[in-house]
């Protein structure tokens, strides 16, 4: 199937959170809010989920573009607006950070500092809505409209339809802001203080735009995407802290002790949680359990949470891992030396080849990241190399994506391989989902597979096994009696698998040309025997040509890596056969000019790629 034809791949993360939301679907206990007309009538079948990252990138399903009223998810958001506007220390005296136990609409009062308990209950949220800035209740409105419409990235509109239903039916918080009023905790209006309040519930936003929000709070206050800043980055650490130990009514000591991510609920159904500096997640389902809280919402947060192990506490910080850089196979090639003929038809079809270096530590941002732009190199090329080389530790989040990455790509169009997972027990299940078949020690092995799959689907399979001497590139071209001549001096040789071929340091007495099998060159690195292989040859390569112009000793070892044949001839018997034919020493030496400077050319190019 030609590239163009392919479907883009859906991202793994967005087919995970499908299979949450069905996990989730059969739950249908809770009832939807109808203390507010307006609210009553949400389907409560609907049901959507939605990440958003650091940089900007949404993935959502089912009923995510569903516009809901925000509700009491706009507390932190208008929190956070007070703390800028005034500062801390005088937001403290109107409000506290003290969880309640009691239930969002409680009249209970922090007595003792007579202000309410915290911002993100009813007393406490109508007390910051009295901080809005700006003259007069439009202006005061505009300013809150505004100020949500920056965290969602586009325009919010309130829903005059809730708000009229709030206002008409907010008996219990107009008795809260009396108590307030009395006890002198609130100045201005109480009426207009109230309506601030309704109206803030009453925007109208979607699970995009709610994960989107939460993204905006995880990147310390600035839009992920328009990267406008809505919070400063002084006041986003006090907005998570109290979402973490006020933000879910009175089951927030055991969210935070079994979830441990900052999260806001709202009556509409949705939930807004933040793992900072990585993600926002955002899950909307009307019914809602006792307390308030969507069951859906819940076991979905619950479910992300567990899955990729998202708890605050339980994640260390770790460096960012990004694409170090991406390169294309038509510019590095693999360590295998092959045909004229092969090498053409990879200057034409390497572009199909796509390798991602990785870098840095793997937790759920990163991961995220990484399979993004994995997904998106196989929507380019046919076959994509995962390097995973400089990516030394995984967390359970990034190992899980990884694994996800892994498993999605198993079939379908294109290849995905993985180069040099690392051997450890955060790894294994990254290991366990890519399988033997797409698992490479080295960036090279993987890339010469890529290319012997480039060169099949090309029509240019490997050459005749076994080879003609005249295929080797040393003596390409030569005459028919002058080929025959020295292929009556040369010795066969041959060499099973892990055999050395020639050694390090040994004369270089003798050209060998490979007929048939394959050999790596290896050079020593390091203590404890460790070899790294600087070249592949398979038939029509040739081992020690150089011998011709210096002599001198071996430079690296040539092992056989399969049954192997060579033809060997000594350098006493070419030098003896060149000095009686100068048109030979001419050929030979302008063949192995040919292949060095095709060499060099090859090492340019890769080079330039590698600075790039």
């Amino acid at each position: 199937m030609p590239l163009d034809a392919v479907p883009p791949a859906r991202p793994a993360l967005e087919t995970y959170l499908e299979e949450v939301r069905a996990a989730c679907l059969g739950l249908e206990s809770g009832a939807v809010a109808d203390y507010i007309p307006e609210l009553a009538k949400a389907d409560p079948s609907w049901f959507g989920l939605a990440i958003a990252t650091t940089d900007g990138a949404v993935f959502a399903v089912g009923d995510c573009d569903q516009p809901f009223t925000i509700q009491s998810v706009s507390k932190p958001f208008v929190y956070g607006l007070a703390l800028d506007t005034l500062g801390r220390a005088q937001v403290m005296k109107h409000v506290g950070v003290e969880p309640t136990g009691a239930a969002f609409n409680a009249t209970l009062m922090d007595e003792e500092n007579n202000r309410p308990f915290n911002p993100m209950v009813n007393a406490g949220a109508i007390a910051v809505s009295a901080l809005i800035p700006g003259e007069g209740y439009a202006a005061r409105r505009a300013a809150m409209r505004d100020l949500l419409s920056r965290y969602a990235g586009r325009e919010l509109a309130i829903d005059e339809t809730v708000f009229h239903s709030e206002r008409d039916t907010g008996e219990r918080n107009r008795t809260i802001a009396a108590i307030m009023r009395q006890a002198r905790m609130l100045d201005g209006d109480p009426d207009e203080i109230l309506d601030l309040y309704f109206s803030q519930c009453s925007v109208t936003v979607t699970c995009r735009d709610l994960a989107l929000m939460a993204a905006t709070l995880a990147n310390g206050g600035v839009n992920p995407r328009t990267g406008v800043r809505a919070l400063s980055a002084q006041s986003a650490p006090d907005v998570l802290t109290v979402m973490n130990s006020c933000g879910m009514y009175n089951y927030a000591g055991e969210w935070s002790y079994e979830v441990g991510i900052p999260a806001k609920s709202g009556v509409s159904g949705c939930i807004a949680a933040v793992i900072p500096g990585q993600i926002g997640i955002a899950a909307f389902s009307p019914r809602l359990d006792r307390v308030g809280n969507s069951v859906r919402a819940i076991a979905a947060c619950k479910r992300i949470a567990e899955d990729f192990g998202l708890h605050v506490f339980k994640t260390p910080p770790r460096g960012e891992s990004v694409v170090r850089r991406t390169l294309r196979g038509d510019a590095v090639r693999s360590k295998r030396q092959w045909s004229p003929a092969q090498q053409s038809a990879l200057d034409a079809y390497g572009g199909e080849i796509r390798i991602l270096e990785a870098q840095g530590g793997l937790f759920f941002a990163s991961a995220e990241r990484l399979v993004r732009a994995a997904t998106a190199a196989r929507g380019e090329a046919s076959h994509v190399i995962l390097d995973l080389r400089r990516t030394a530790e995984a967390d359970a989040a990034g190992a899980a994506l990884l694994a996800r990455l892994a498993r999605d790509t198993a079939t379908g169009p294109g290849s995905l391989l993985f180069a040099h997972v690392p051997a450890g027990d955060d790894w294994a299940s990254v290991r366990a989902a890519a399988g033997a078949a797409r698992l490479f020690a080295d960036r090279d092995s993987a890339l010469e597979a890529c290319e012997a799959a480039i060169l099949a689907a090309h029509a240019a399979p490997a050459p005749d096994d076994p080879a003609p001497l005249g295929a080797a590139a040393l003596f390409r071209a030569l005459p028919a009696p002058t080929l025959a001549a020295l292929d009556a001096r040369a010795r066969r040789m041959r060499f099973a698998p892990g055999d050395v071929i020639v050694r390090e340091g040994d004369p270089a007495d003798s050209v060998l040309a490979i007929l048939s099998g394959a050999a790596s060159v290896r050079l020593a690195a390091g203590e404890g025997g460790r070899s790294v292989r600087i070249a592949a040859i398979g038939p029509g390569g040739t081992i020690g040509e150089l011998a011709l112009l210096d002599g001198g000793v071996r430079s690296a070892d040539v092992v056989a890596d399969a049954p192997t044949t060579c033809a060997v001839l000594s350098t006493d018997d070419l030098r003896s056969l060149m000095a009686g034919d100068p048109s030979l020493a001419r050929a030979l030496t302008a063949n192995l000019a040919r292949d060095l400077a095709a060499r060099l050319r090859a090492a340019n190019r890769e080079i330039r790629a590698l600075e790039a």
